[in-house]
């Protein structure tokens, strides 16, 4: 069987399913593509058991056919040629694959497709869209709070809250939560699902940020499927934690500041700060903060004021200096508030200003009671 393709497309295409190739797989098969070509049109499928990407290239083909290829040698073969058709002749009996450009042929060995692991197809699941601007936002925002702890397994994905026409996007380490909503999705539903935080950096990488995507789950998978690609993820199955009894009912004490002044700040105290916790301390008071950090085994010190505006009782709180800076970061609004109920309380930023229809919020713990 023989087929043509563009050696650019087919460059791109297979650099849209790489993202989850195995580098170390538990299956030999999992290094390689599967091709299945029907109808001329040529179907690019890589996984790693986790997450599976598939996008589909038009190519001029003599027939049906489906092959696995091992990835590396493909994909270092077409970054190697410039722009040009390129053909493939497979032998359906030995697998040997002949590639033929301008420059000369190259020949490798393919394998069976029946060792490749099968592809979830969608069965029994609910669907609603989404614009690809608005969920890679939600992912940029939550992600960075996702945890690391595998005995936590709900923890290290981010839940994906529908709730009709919003979704909510959350995601916590016990230390730090963020959680993102977004309206103006084609919804009819009330669900929720856990998905893992490596399978949404792939969904990030694939969207473009102007599509409409399609997202489809069941109970346990999830397909995000926009233009000729999909996304599928093999969902969490656990239960997240009650995310909503952890977020204070009031905070009065609002101080409101510059984002890129705080975040300066941070950042220069927090070189003087203890390297374990990088705890510093604020000192909040009307019309200005205090930031202060040491470091006793190496006796540094630091402090800072800076100017704000703040309704409430002086505080005095510590938090760490990284989750701050990490927080103020993924804030694009000019100016910022910190809600605070008190001393050995969580604290809550938020963006002074927010885009409409969206809703962030970000919850930070204190590192230990301000002295």
């Amino acid at each position: 069987m023989k087929f043509d393709i563009s050696s650019s497309e087919l460059l791109s295409g297979l650099v849209i399913c790489s993202g989850s190739l195995s580098s170390n797989p538990v299956l030999p098969i999992l290094e390689d593509y599967k091709f299945d070509i029907k109808n001329n049109v040529l179907n690019i499928a890589a996984t790693n058991l986790e997450t599976t990407i598939i996008t589909k290239l038009d190519v001029i083909a003599d027939g049906d056919m489906t092959i696995c290829v091992p990835a590396k040698v493909l994909l270092d073969t077409l970054k190697a040629l410039p722009q040009q058709p390129v053909s493939f002749d497979i032998d359906e009996a030995s697998l040997d694959i002949r590639i033929t450009s301008s420059y000369g042929k190259y020949k490798l060995t393919g394998n069976d497709p029946s060792d490749f692991p099968d592809i979830p197809v969608e069965a029994d699941v609910n669907t609603f869209t989404a614009q690809s601007k608005e969920i890679i936002t939600a992912i940029n925002n939550t992600s960075f709070a996702v945890s690391s702890d595998e005995l936590r397994l709900a923890m290290t994905g981010v839940l994906m809250q529908l709730d009709y026409n919003k979704i909510i996007f959350v995601a916590t380490d016990a230390q730090k939560l963020v959680k993102h909503s977004f309206a103006g999705i084609n919804s009819e539903l009330s669900d929720s699902f856990i998905v893992p935080k490596k399978s949404l950096g792939l969904v990030k990488n694939v969207l473009q940020s102007d599509e409409e995507v399609v997202v489809a789950y069941n109970t346990k998978n999830v397909y995000f499927t926009s233009g000729e690609t999909k996304v599928i993820a093999r969902l969490i199955d656990a239960k997240y934690p009650d995310y909503n009894g952890v977020i204070p009912a009031s905070s009065p004490n609002v101080m409101e500041i510059s984002r890129s002044s705080f975040q300066s700040s941070l950042r220069r105290i927090a070189i003087y700060a203890n390297k374990t916790t990088n705890q510093v301390v604020l000192k909040i008071e009307e019309n200005k903060m205090s930031i202060s950090a040491q470091d006793i085994d190496f006796a540094n010190e630091a402090d800072e004021v800076l100017d704000c505006k703040y309704t409430g009782e002086p505080i005095n709180i510590s938090f760490s200096a990284k989750f701050l800076i990490e927080m103020l970061g993924i804030i694009s609004s000019d100016d910022v508030e910190l809600l605070l109920e008190g001393p050995s309380r969580a604290g809550i930023l938020v963006p002074k200003e927010q885009n409409d229809g969206e809703d962030l919020l970000m919850l930070v713990m204190p590192v230990m009671v301000a002295y």
